[in-house]
């Protein structure tokens, strides 16, 4: 049983796990993932690893579907029964030293962007960092980002904080202001990577993107992460999470990626039905 050391709800979706796991903690590196099982019947979800310390992993969880919700649910001292890892390839980080770097996140993807921002402002890159939310009060790790990176750049949807817009707003205005990136790493929804890598590759810089929205098992046994990457079929789960953007079929991995929208909210619906909660994890 892996112990819940510390549950923070960082806003009304979003919610941070601090769990004991030493052997996973020590191993562990930015990109890969853990998977989890709440308990004999519970489903195997992955999530990817936002933190660690010397004995502890950070998950960070946004309350969408059955599993989300039951873990909303438990609290510090509570625990779950697999929580399995280091998964996946680690993100290839280690060129960039003393290069400059763009990180872009968004919502949830932002998570996972941190991590990534931390090891190659630690590594001596220089980084930029933009991260983008549909609102101000949903909005994580502002502080963090902020310490870890040259330059932090705020978008909302609504203009509620920072610039009103979309990442894509920003970097593109960066790179026509004269930035000049060696690389960009981008994490978060689909369209969003999708442009990202658009501007990107129309500017010749390199781009890596997070794939791990798509990942159902982590094993490969599941097939459901299946990807086409220069023309040839991928794993999200064993053979990244992380890939060459340039060469995504992202039409394809955009249709994958709703796949289960339907079915998760039906699941939703139905364990918040059963425990007398509502959508959002509130009870």
């Amino acid at each position: 049983m892996a112990k819940i050391v510390q549950k923070i709800n960082l806003n009304e979706e979003m919610t941070k796990y601090v769990v004991k796991a030493p052997d996973i903690a020590k191993r562990a590196k930015p990109g890969q993932f853990i998977m989890l099982r709440i308990d004999k019947k519970g489903e195997r979800v992955p999530f990817t690893i936002s933190d660690v310390d010397e004995e502890n992993v950070s998950i960070i969880v946004q309350t969408v579907g059955a599993t989300t919700y039951r873990m909303s649910l438990l609290n510090e001292g509570d625990g779950f029964l697999d929580f399995v890892g280091p998964l996946g390839k680690p993100t290839e980080l280690d060129d960039f030293k003393g290069k400059n770097v763009c990180v872009v996140g968004g919502g949830l993807g932002v998570a996972i962007s941190y991590p990534q921002a931390k090891y190659l402002h630690n590594l001596g890159a220089n980084v930029d960092v933009i991260v983008g939310f549909r609102t101000k009060n949903i909005i994580i790790l502002e502080e963090e980002l902020k310490a870890n990176s040259q330059n932090l750049f705020i978008a909302t949807d609504d203009g509620s904080y920072g610039q009103k817009g979309f990442v894509t707003d920003i970097l593109l205005s960066q790179i026509q202001n004269g930035k000049k990136y060696d690389a960009v790493i981008t994490v978060g929804p689909m369209i969003m990577m999708k442009n990202v890598a658009k501007i990107a590759n129309d500017n010749n810089i390199y781009t890596i993107a997070s794939m791990n929205s798509i990942m159902v098992d982590g094993t490969g046994m599941c097939g459901c992460c299946r990807l086409t990457v220069d023309g040839q079929m991928k794993f999200a789960c064993v053979d990244g999470p992380d890939f060459d953007a340039s060469k995504i079929d992202w039409n394809e991995s955009m249709l994958r990626g709703k796949m289960y929208k339907e079915k998760e909210k039906i699941e939703y619906d139905h364990i918040c039905n059963l425990t007398g909660g509502v959508r959002n994890g509130k009870i």
